[in-house]
């Protein structure tokens, strides 16, 4: 299984990628992999605001229809439109092209509750 060590982690599958105060978001390796073949994903729109913790869209696969949670707060700056044509992109490269949102963060300090990629392992293999 795939957990690159320079990303962080939240307990419900999402992974986290800082650039200054840029964060790039996407689903695990081992989510996209427990879903199944992705068929939809529902994204918020650019501009909008989020809060850590709370869900911000929607992911739909053949076996099941998950919320996605903010890992942290801010305000969404990209999505990954290519998503809309090919949500199968996430289930290929779950760490690569398959990102969702880019969100500019508000309160770095929120780092401070994601996992790292070994506290993330040790969730998924309980």
């Amino acid at each position: 299984m795939n957990i690159p060590t320079e990303l962080k982690y939240t307990k419900e599958h999402e992974w986290i990628k800082l650039d200054g105060t840029t964060a790039t978001v996407g689903i695990t390796d081992w989510a996209q992999g427990e879903l199944g073949d992705i068929v939809f994903v529902e994204l918020p729109e650019v501009g909008d605001k989020i809060e850590r913790t709370k869900p911000f869209g929607t992911i739909e696969a053949v076996k099941a229809v998950s919320d996605l949670f903010a890992p942290l707060s801010g305000e969404v700056v990209e999505i990954n439109a290519a998503l809309e044509d090919d949500p199968m992109v996430i289930n290929r490269d779950a760490f690569g092209d398959g990102w969702m949102v880019r969100i500019e963060c508000s309160d770095l300090s929120e780092l401070d509750q994601l996992l790292d990629s070994a506290g993330y392992e040790s969730i998924i293999n309980g």
